[in-house]
């Protein structure tokens, strides 16, 4: 079905790969179209529960393949990341369920910009990444600017991307772009674990609260809190809470369905 990615479901985690080691997983218009239909199939999948986005061979992402894109033709920016990149990132953000950047590799520009997308950033020990659009007199796109600012404050945001610097792991995960950092040895395993933990908690819940979270970025403290009371009235007519109150009064572990 798909030719540039991988995509398979085990215990309730979608894994969708990106497949072109050979070229550092850099995007093509061919992969852009077929990562958005996974993530469209993963949010239509009631036995998904959690969705990672990782890269084949030794590297996450490398960006934009430079090589389809100038023939020597002018390129039209702005239309490439209307028809391509903005529609990725938009579905990462309106996805009801977690989705967490497994980066394996390098992962930079659009890469870099990918993982900022994501919910949440694991990265191996050995990963870097890189916000490479100065480096070729370009900006940073596909949220780069957006999320990067938010994640670790507009200071540091503004040094990465106006120096182009790599940014090793250890480093990402000490200014809070990066969550967790895993040997590169354990990698594949310790992501497995974690995304197996957030599949196993109650999937509406993360849903309202990753809306309610990324809402409140553009909202005043008073219409935080009227969100807020109204995506509890939502969670609280959900299986998983009633499961939730029953668990702990009968003082055993939960069992949610994600209903």
């Amino acid at each position: 079905m798909y030719e540039t990615i991988q995509y398979e479901v085990t215990n309730h985690v979608a894994v969708l790969m990106l497949n072109r080691p050979e070229r550092y997983n850099a995007f093509t218009k061919q992969m852009h179209k077929e990562i958005i239909t996974a993530l469209k199939q993963a949010e239509k999948d009631s036995d998904v529960r959690c969705v990672v986005i990782t890269g084949a061979g030794k590297a996450f992402n490398a960006g934009q393949d430079l090589g389809e894109v100038q023939s020597g033709e002018p390129v039209e920016f702005s239309a490439l990341l209307r028809e391509r990149y903005n529609p990725m990132v938009m579905q990462i953000q309106n996805m009801g369920k977690p989705v967490i950047a497994a980066v394996n590799g390098a992962a930079a520009g659009a890469g870099m910009s990918l993982a900022l997308a994501c919910d949440l950033r694991l990265a191996a020990d050995n990963a870097v990444f890189s916000n490479a659009f100065i480096n070729i007199g370009l900006v940073p796109d596909s949220g780069g600017c957006y999320f990067l600012s938010r994640i670790v404050g507009i200071g540091r945001a503004l040094e990465l991307a106006l120096s182009g610097d790599k940014l090793h792991a250890a480093e990402a995960h000490r200014i809070g772009m990066v969550n967790q950092v895993y040997p590169a040895e354990q990698f594949a395993e310790s992501v497995r674990v974690y995304a197996e933990r957030l599949a196993a908690l109650p999937t509406r819940s993360i849903g309202l609260i990753k809306k309610a979270m990324y809402k409140s970025l553009h909202m005043t403290l008073e219409e935080a809190l009227e969100y807020e009371a109204y995506s509890q009235d939502i969670a609280g007519n959900t299986a998983d809470h009633k499961e939730g109150v029953q668990a702990f009064f009968d003082k055993r572990a939960p069992l949610f369905q994600g209903k």
